[in-house]
């Protein structure tokens, strides 16, 4: 039987997974990143975590088919160089060309939200649409797009930058440089900054008080949970929240017309308290209102889909 290693490249840990044909995880690693001690020494973690799950897979009498990387940024369309990723400082790296010339094994390299959408394509609430689009909602905001049962990045790798599209005028700027991005509406980070800047321009009256003692300690989940009391502030933010995430699904449907949208990621634990807020807004927004359209639906694979998906990524590309 031939096994398949992913690995999950994030800014804090480096999650990795041995997978047998069935998408068991059979044995699993995680290391801390140590991304300060700059793309030298993380390069030669991965290698060592490669080292060790073929030495894994030799020991079972197996051998490797496969190794899928999955990471936050951009990677080139061959797969060679990640041309950014702001959460390891990263510009344009040759971690695939790296690697393959130490392992003689498959390797691909893709951002990681779209191979999150892979693995709820396999085995999540993504499992038998041909067409699907994932949406990971956490400290940024990243896309995933399946289109034929194959991963769609464009014609230069830059494709499924779904956080980046530009819906509306925002009162700052996203990383990117530039203003009104998706993900200055939808992600944690935006949720919590929208209430700070409402609290520093005079909106006091919320609850939110009476669980920290300064504004730095406010944060989103507390924001979730403050909303759910019937907290004033709170609510307008996740309404806010909410209005734009269904702008950016209708915008994903207008132009894809998926069979299946799917939420991830931190914010998404939110549950249906918010989902239901984003499908109530979102038939005002479509197009062509007196057709169906995808389904709207909470991923299910949690922190194991980076894994899952890695493993799976060449049976994509």
């Amino acid at each position: 039987m031939n096994l398949n290693i992913g690995i999950d490249i994030g800014g804090t840990n480096i999650g990795a997974g041995l997978l047998d044909e069935d998408l068991n995880i059979i044995y699993r690693i995680e290391i801390p990143t140590n991304k300060d001690r700059g793309y030298d020494f993380v390069k030669s973690q991965i290698i060592s975590i490669i080292e060790d799950m073929i030495s894994k897979a030799s020991k079972l009498n197996h051998k490797i088919d496969s190794i899928g990387i999955g990471l936050p940024g951009i990677v080139d369309i061959e797969g060679n160089n990640v041309i950014y990723n702001a959460n390891l400082n990263w510009n344009n790296v040759p971690l695939g060309k790296n690697l393959r010339d130490r392992f003689d094994i498959p390797i691909n390299i893709e951002n990681d939200a779209t191979i999150a959408g892979i693995a709820e394509s396999a085995l999540g609430v993504m499992k038998g649409y041909s067409n699907s689009v994932f949406i990971t909602l956490g400290t940024g905001v990243g896309g995933g797009i399946i289109i034929n049962h194959k991963v769609y990045t464009g014609s230069h790798g830059l494709g499924s930058e779904i956080g980046h599209m530009i819906v509306g005028e925002n009162f700052y700027d996203c990383n990117c440089g530039n203003n009104g991005c998706l993900e200055t509406f939808i992600s944690s980070t935006a949720v919590r900054r929208y209430v700070i800047n409402e609290i520093e321009h005079g909106f006091i009256n919320t609850s939110i008080f009476k669980n920290v003692n300064s504004i730095e300690e406010i944060d989103t989940k507390l924001i979730f949970e403050c909303a759910e009391l019937g907290d004033e502030l709170s609510n307008k933010a996740v309404n806010r929240m909410a209005k734009y995430l269904a702008i950016g699904i209708a915008n994903i449907i207008n132009i894809i017309d998926p069979d299946i949208i799917a939420i991830g990621g931190g914010v998404a634990k939110a549950g249906d308290f918010f989902l239901n807020r984003v499908k109530d807004l979102l038939p005002r927004y479509i197009l062509f209102k007196e057709l169906d359209f995808g389904e709207i639906k909470l991923a299910k694979l949690g922190n194991d889909a980076g894994i899952i998906g890695a493993a799976m990524l060449k049976e994509y590309k």
